[in-house]
């Protein structure tokens, strides 16, 4: 009985060591400009983290002295995995199906008119498992942006859910989201964007918060 239970330790640690490895040496890989280039020439890979200066619409020059936010990988949110009783419940290595991790961010912002306005990339691997195999996997994705500080406030948030296929005879498959329109007021006074943080992470919850209806106010009686 001990030797089995021996076993079963082993066959679980090196599933999650390959998974791990497999992993590290994905995420060391070269890639392309996320966000692409209208330009014949062969951009650059936009470092991550790394602010663009850009012209905002209509021609009127962005005020690049306003820093862009960073963005960072939630702590806790960084991988997510999916067994056979879905993405929220907790999985062994016998029943893990997909394991995904976030590989890489990047952003671009521009502030006119005192809004800024940024464009949010987020680059990650979903894995197979060793019950895993060709399929389609829903990618529960979170970006928020939180002014830090004793009290955190959360400035705006998002959901998506981002369909990523594996196909057959693949163990892996790469996804890619763009969000265009992370946009929200310039703190007053505006120094204080220097504590604001835009957070990315997978969220296996999933669903936003309900929107609350105002109460009905109750009529006067005449």
């Amino acid at each position: 009985m001990r030797q089995v239970e021996k076993s079963r330790r082993a066959k679980t640690a090196a599933v999650f060591g390959l998974l791990a490895l497999a992993l590290a040496i994905g995420g060391c890989s070269s890639v392309s400009n996320m966000f692409g280039s209208s330009s014949s020439e062969k951009p650059e890979p936009l470092a991550q983290g790394t602010a663009v200066a850009a012209t905002a619409a209509g021609g009127t020059p962005a005020d690049d002295n306003i820093e862009c936010p960073n963005v960072d990988v939630r702590t806790g949110a960084a991988t997510l995995t999916i067994g056979s009783k879905g993405a929220a419940a907790d999985s062994t290595a016998v029943d893990l199906r997909y394991q995904g991790t976030i590989v890489r961010t990047a952003r671009e912002c521009v502030t006119r008119a005192g809004t800024m306005t940024m464009k949010v990339g987020v680059e990650g691997r979903i894995i197979n498992g060793p019950a895993g195999g060709p399929g389609q996997i829903d990618v529960p994705l979170r970006i928020a942006v939180v002014h830090e500080g004793p009290e955190p406030k959360t400035v705006l948030s998002k959901f998506v859910r981002i369909p990523v296929t594996i196909g057959p005879n693949m163990d892996r498959a790469n996804f890619t989201h763009i969000d265009p329109e992370i946009a929200f007021p310039l703190p007053k006074p505006v120094g204080n964007i220097d504590s604001y943080v835009v957070y990315v992470g997978f969220d296996p919850a999933g669903a936003p918060a309900p929107v609350q209806k105002p109460k009905p106010k109750p009529q006067r009686k005449r």
